[in-house]
């Protein structure tokens, strides 16, 4: 009988949810104040790092709480019978899970990319070299903005409107380092800064300390890589003579329990 009931229950919620009269995308639209305060702060930027412009990154949020708001229900009507504390604390703990299940998984993304994501800050500010030649920093900005990797147009897009604001202290360049916390992305942004505040006389000068330090940090990226592919490639070959030598043992244990059977 208690089985008929859940199933009898389960039914009755998905017809209700599929009618529309039960909503839980309008549930998390309505409380969505309190709900972007479980958002993590690098969820946006991981976001942004594995799908560029082509994903909302608080669509895929809301989804998210869906999906654990979903778990949590369907448990809790399980245990409706026999409800108590273990029990509601284990339905809770169950969204919660499935709710951070796909921040794992984009987190595992950026870090198998990791030298490559980080790698695409400084190639994009060795291309600006050439435009910030002839034109101010936000303008070359502008003009580069097409050519930018995909994860970075939103940021930049912001950086420039505030510059063009009026805004000309260090925060914009500073907020967008925050935004997208890629290897030195604090000192880049730095540098970026105050070549925009060099004069006009010196510009020559401070584009080529610019390029000297932005080099740097792109053979640096370099060296993380080949470092990170070296030691991936000994891990390998350790793991592979760590199995023969045990094949080995097995081998020779085997052949001798033969010799003494024989």
């Amino acid at each position: 009988m208690y089985a008929e009931i859940i199933i009898l229950g389960i039914l009755i919620i998905f017809i209700m949810a599929y009618n529309g009269n039960i909503s839980t995308s309008s549930f998390i639209a309505d409380n969505e104040m309190y709900f972007r305060k479980l958002k993590e702060e690098d969820w946006d930027f991981y976001c942004k790092a594995k799908y560029g412009d082509r994903v909302n990154p608080n669509v895929l949020f809301n989804k998210r709480l869906r999906n654990g708001v979903i778990v949590t229900g369907l448990f809790l009507f399980f245990f409706i019978a026999k409800l108590n504390y273990i029990r509601v604390i284990f339905a809770i703990l169950a969204g919660a899970l499935v709710f951070k299940l796909d921040y794992f998984n984009i987190k595992k993304y950026y870090k198998a990319h990791l030298n490559e994501i980080d790698a695409m800050l400084p190639h994009y500010l060795k291309s600006l070299e050439i435009l910030i030649q002839h034109y101010t920093v936000p303008v070359a900005m502008g003009k580069s903005m097409n050519d930018a990797p995909e994860i970075f147009r939103e940021g930049l897009q912001q950086l420039v409107n505030e510059i063009n604001a009026g805004n000309d202290t260090i925060n914009p360049y500073m907020d967008f380092a925050k935004t997208y916390p890629v290897r030195d992305s604090m000192r880049m942004m730095r540098l970026l800064y105050r070549l925009s505040l060099g004069r006009q006389e010196r510009k020559q000068e401070q584009i080529l300390a610019f390029s000297r330090s932005i080099s740097s940090l792109q053979q640096k990226a370099r060296e993380t890589k080949y470092k990170n592919r070296l030691e991936k490639m000994e891990g390998k070959t350790m793991h592979m003579l760590v199995s023969t030598g045990v094949g080995v043992m097995v081998l020779l244990v085997l052949a001798v329990l033969q010799m003494m059977n024989l």
